[in-house]
């Protein structure tokens, strides 16, 4: 009786779950998110460390990220509708408030990224937050020429402090919290907190504000004399003047025992400089940022310095104090992600600007941990795409490097076991924009961009070209091979998808319908489908006639990439929609079967998805982001133990858990704990049948 009881129940919530079906399709969210990498897409203009010194702060114009000072981890992105100025941690690391360009000042929770609150008041962007010691209060600075008070448990609006003919661009408040500075270029105005009274002006220009640690001084950072200056609180009086610095001083920073100050330097100084508050003499001069240095934050014991890069350097740095050694610097790049085959490795590639061009990278992170075990460096501009060969040994990289003219189209190949670059191959007339291995490993493909708008295949066992397809009347966005390597199909800028014989390169079929163009082309797992992402639709179209079987709907502007599951039930499409502001990304899953949407992400995905695959099991998914990031995420349509992905649980993942047993990550470990080990098969006997 019990038996039955349960079994109805069982079909009662299945049938619950099948009714709720299409309402959870239409549900936003946030990817279940395994780990992330990245940096800022934009210069970094803010920098804080939470009281607590495990996690660092940062901001620009792709947001807020929050990062784990002990690895470097990104642990969350926050977003404005505009560029982020300034981030503050409240004393008690619980908040974190921003100011934007968006007029707005913002509070976030800083456990789970929450938006607790949206302060409204200001009429021009809000350079500068900063909280009282006792965490009751938080003063913002505006182009609006005001500093307004905020009373933090409600976000009633205290007092607004008038007295400037421009902008506020720095706060600071002093140690027992009874004044309040504030700096613009035109002076510092001191001010009494209880009231609002103006106590003292300061003629003289100030991007930046710190009190010592004792409430004693003010440090001040000169925007246009190039200097800081020391100031004594008691009567104004100035102190010491400090030079040094050779273009704008961006922002000062006493360290916690007040004996240091660091000073950060703009364009074309680039320098972050230490200085012994005792007798002004510098200690110590950080180079490395390629842009001017626009923060600087020391972390609660003093033994670090973060700062933050702006222009094209886009960095926040880590510093030790005691020696000044570069410790870690905050960054990536992604424009394309790609899976090893056996799952254990995921590719990213991007580049970064080095003051006068970019260079390219690709970085090759662990899966199980998101641990960075290589980067690979000798594109001498962006690369915009990478795919392993099917055995795992090899990465193909594809970009463009600068001839002393102009940007060429450019092909590496690396072994992935040690990161040698074994060969370089040449001969788009315009950047790679896509590569792709046969399923044999003995060709690669790839597509050129402007004004190349070819396919070529090479022969990976010495590089030689063996063909140049051409066709396509606007640059090649994408290329795929069928998984029985007969096929290629290209996607192009001409709205059009080819598909090409490949054995001799004659064009098969062009598949026309697309109002946009084709960024992306995907076969199936057993060839009898082709996906193309265009302008906010997706088409499946059947391989052996070109016939079109479905058009999906939802996007509302580019999609970048497509992926099939490795048992093609599920498509996954990455792309970008259009606010009325700014670029966002989203992320939908779909049921290949009969063209219904299942889960769309709109959390977490940055400014675009750029790149998105499936592991070679399915159980999770990678992508890159527009603001240089890196995320995998686990697929909540996966059937778990599922090793090989096919979509049933049977005796041949048993097997593959113990051929794998014991090994670090791969398709094996089933429970993202870096091992194939015990847990991993009882996953697996636990499951044995499931979606057989």
């Amino acid at each position: 009786m019990r038996r039955k009881a349960l079994w109805t129940l069982g079909v009662g919530v299945w049938t619950l779950w099948l009714c709720l079906l299409p309402l959870v399709a239409g549900a936003q969210g946030r990817p279940d998110i395994v780990w992330m990498a990245g940096g800022h897409a934009s210069s970094v203009l803010s920098v804080s460390f939470s009281p607590d010194g495990r996690l660092l702060a940062s901001a620009g114009g792709d947001g807020i990220k929050l990062w784990r000072v002990s690895d470097g981890a990104l642990i969350q992105t926050l977003w404005h509708t505009g560029e982020v100025y300034s981030v503050s941690f409240s004393p008690d690391g619980s908040l974190l408030a921003s100011g934007s360009w968006d007029y707005t000042v913002k509070l976030w929770r800083v456990s789970d990224g929450a938006l607790i609150r949206t302060l409204t008041g200001h009429t021009g962007y809000v350079y500068s937050v900063s909280f009282s010691p006792d965490g009751s209060l938080l003063a913002s600075g505006s182009d609006d020429t005001t500093v307004k008070l905020w009373r933090v448990s409600d976000g009633a609006l205290i007092r607004t402090l008038r007295g400037y003919a421009g902008s506020v661009y720095s706060l600071s408040f002093s140690p027992d919290g009874s004044l309040l500075a504030s700096g613009s270029a035109y002076g510092i105005q001191w001010w009494r907190v209880s009231d609002g009274a103006l106590l003292r002006t300061l003629n003289t220009d100030a991007s930046s504000l710190s009190f010592s640690p004792d409430g004693s001084l003010l440090a001040s950072a000169g925007r246009f004399d190039d200097t800081v200056k020391l100031w004594r609180v008691s009567d104004g009086a100035l102190i010491r003047t400090l030079t040094g610095h050779t273009g704008s001083v961006l922002s000062v920073s006493f360290s916690p025992d007040g004996s240091l100050l660091a000073s950060a330097g703009g364009y074309p100084d680039t320098t972050v400089k230490l200085w012994r508050v005792s007798d002004g003499a510098l200690i110590r001069t950080l180079t490395g940022h390629t842009g001017s240095v626009l923060s600087v934050s020391f972390s609660p014991d003093g033994s670090l310095l973060a700062s933050a890069g702006g222009g094209y350097d886009r960095t926040v740095k880590l510093w030790r104090v005691s020696d000044g050694a570069l410790i870690r610097t905050l960054n990536t790049s992604a424009s394309s992600v790609v899976f090893s085959p056996d799952g254990s490795l995921l590719a990213s590639a991007g580049g970064y600007w080095d003051g006068s061009r970019y260079q390219g990278e690709i970085k090759l992170w662990r899966v199980s941990d998101g641990a960075l075990i290589r980067t690979l460096t000798g594109h001498t501009g962006y690369v915009l795409s990478v795919s392993f060969s099917p055995d795992g040994s090899l990465l193909a990289s594809g970009g463009e490097y600068w001839d002393g003219s102009r940007y060429q189209g450019e092909i590496k190949l690396w072994r992935v076991s040690d990161g040698a670059l074994i060969r370089t191959l040449t001969g788009h007339w315009g950047s790679v924009t896509s590569v792709s291995f046969s399923p044999d490993g003995s060709l690669l493909a790839s597509a050129g961009g402007y004004p190349d708008n070819t396919v070529k295949l090479w022969r990976v066992s010495d590089g030689a070209l063996i063909r140049t397809l051409t066709g396509h009347t606007g640059y090649v966005l994408s290329v795929s091979f069928s998984p029985d390597g007969s096929l290629l199909a290209s996607g192009s800028y001409d709205n059009t998808v080819k598909l090409w014989r490949v054995s001799d390169g004659a064009l098969i079929r062009t598949l026309t319908g697309h109002t946009g163009y084709v960024l992306s082309v995907s076969f199936s797992p057993d060839g009898s489908l082709l996906a193309s992402g265009s302008w906010g639709e997706i088409k499946l179209w059947r391989v052996s006639d070109g016939a079109l079987i479905r058009t999906l709907t939802g996007h509302t502007d580019r999609v970048n990439s497509l992926s099939f599951s490795p048992d093609g039930s599920l498509l996954a499409s990455g792309g970008e929609y259009w606010d009325g502001s700014q670029y966002w990304g989203k992320i939908k899953l779909w049921r290949v079967s009969d063209g219904a949407l299942l889960q769309t992400y709109d959390q977490e995905t940055g400014t675009g998805v750029r790149s998105i695959q499936f592991s070679p099991n399915g159980r999770l998914f990678g992508y890159g982001r527009w603001d240089a990031t890196v995320v995998v995420a686990r697929n909540p349509f996966w059937t778990s133990g599922d090793a090989d992905g096919n979509g049933c649980v049977d005796d041949a993942d048993l097997l593959a858990v113990l051929s794998a047993f014991g090994s670090e990550g791969g398709n094996a470990d089933l429970n993202d704990d870096g091992v194939v080990d015990d847990a991993d098969l009882l996953i697996v006997l636990f499951n044995f049948g499931s979606g057989c």
